[in-house]
């Protein structure tokens, strides 16, 4: 609203002080023709040349609703009405700033016409017809080239304004996309790296609920794998929720190194796995760490959905081929709902799309369940 007013404010002092010098400019060039060749003759020329002058200073307060009508009526009239040259060249004016450039010129061409058609109504007493007529061409020339200056000043704060605008939408877009990206790595990360412990500590926890007959031995060994597989998805946890503060490039974890550490922990916790490694070193860590995901998914949704089942894991590849992940299971010894693929393995697909690599999984021909990926390995 007081963007508005202040609009208002402005255009009132400009046509004010537009009309203020076309008053001015016709009383001047009024003025001095009386002083070099006195009234204008015949009588029905100088009524012309009143009513004109008046007609034009009242035209100019809605130049700017028809700019075009108004520059055309007012160039007309001057070619009778010397008192009309004021308002005649704010016309010009308003025409060379608000319409395109043809439009300014064409009007323009008339005017030169009538600025002719005056010189010979109205000819000075001294000074040569062609002077007065160069002199009053030069003038309209200003009016129009001053417009269409200031039309392409705005038109170039214009541009400049969209492109502003355009760069600062792009901007933000490029950072909502960012953030989004962060997010999702975090997610997987946390989904990848607490999923399996917690799988461990629920096999666990239900095993004491439901194994009323378990020795002390076995409660012990149970209660310690869940005090440490807790203890472990803590300082998981924390590790995940450090790299918050660090690029999403700089997004760290265990590898394929750490492949025997997970299987022993899967052993522990009562599954049999047998794992096969054969893949050049060392393993790029964009690659390693996918690898890892996915053998660490593989393991969890094994625990889940197929208790007691045994699970193969190949893991092979070299430079300038493929990395090779393959984990199957075979099926459980009691018939378990396998439910439908959850986040996880949708998230594991995104990770390895990211690496431009394919992940498959699915049911086997015997029961069991197969989860494989194939990522490119750069030479």
């Amino acid at each position: 609203m007081p963007s508005m007013n202040r609009s208002r404010v402005a255009a009132a002092v400009a046509n004010l002080a537009l009309f203020t010098w076309a008053l001015g400019f016709s009383l001047f060039t009024g003025m001095t023709r009386l002083e070099s060749t006195g009234p204008p003759s015949p009588d029905w020329l100088v009524l012309a040349d009143l009513l004109g002058g008046v007609a034009g200073l009242v035209m100019i307060w809605w130049r700017r609703r028809a700019p075009t009508g108004i520059a055309v009526a007012l160039v007309l009239m001057s070619a009778v009405s010397e008192l009309a040259a004021g308002p005649m060249l704010v016309a010009l004016f308003t025409v060379a700033v608000h319409r395109r450039r043809r439009t300014a010129w064409t009007v323009f061409g008339l005017s030169i016409v009538t600025a002719a058609v005056m010189s010979l109504l109205r000819p000075t007493g001294g000074d040569p017809w062609l002077l007065v007529l160069v002199f009053g061409v030069a003038v309209q020339a200003a009016a129009v080239g001053w417009g269409l200056y200031i039309q392409y000043r705005r038109r170039l704060l214009w541009s400049l304004q969209d492109r502003a605008a355009r760069a600062e939408t792009e901007t933000r877009l490029r950072m909502e996309h960012a953030q989004r990206l962060v997010r999702d790595a975090i997610a997987r990360e946390i989904h990848d790296v607490l999923g399996h412990r917690l799988s461990i500590l629920s096999l666990h926890a239900g095993a004491l609920e439901y194994r009323q007959d378990a020795s002390p031995d076995e409660v012990r060994r149970a209660v310690r794998v869940i005090r440490e597989s807790s203890h472990q998805a803590l300082q998981d946890l924390r590790e995940v929720i450090g790299v918050l503060r660090a690029p999403i490039t700089e997004l760290g974890g265990p590898t394929l190194a750490d492949l025997p550490e997970l299987v022993e922990e899967a052993a522990d916790a009562g599954s049999v796995v047998r794992l096969d490694r054969h893949h050049a070193e060392p393993v790029p860590d964009a690659l390693g760490r996918a690898g890892y995901r996915i053998v660490q998914e593989g393991l969890t949704n094994a625990r889940r959905h197929a208790p007691g089942a045994e699970v193969d894991i190949d893991v092979a590849g070299e430079p300038g081929g493929e990395l090779t992940v393959s984990v199957r299971n075979t099926a459980p010894p009691t018939a378990v709902d396998p439910g439908t693929p959850g986040r996880g393995l949708v998230g594991l697909t995104e990770r390895v799309a990211l690496l431009e690599g394919r992940l498959e999984y699915g049911p086997t021909d015997d029961g069991g369940w197969h989860l494989d990926a194939r990522i490119p390995w750069p030479s």
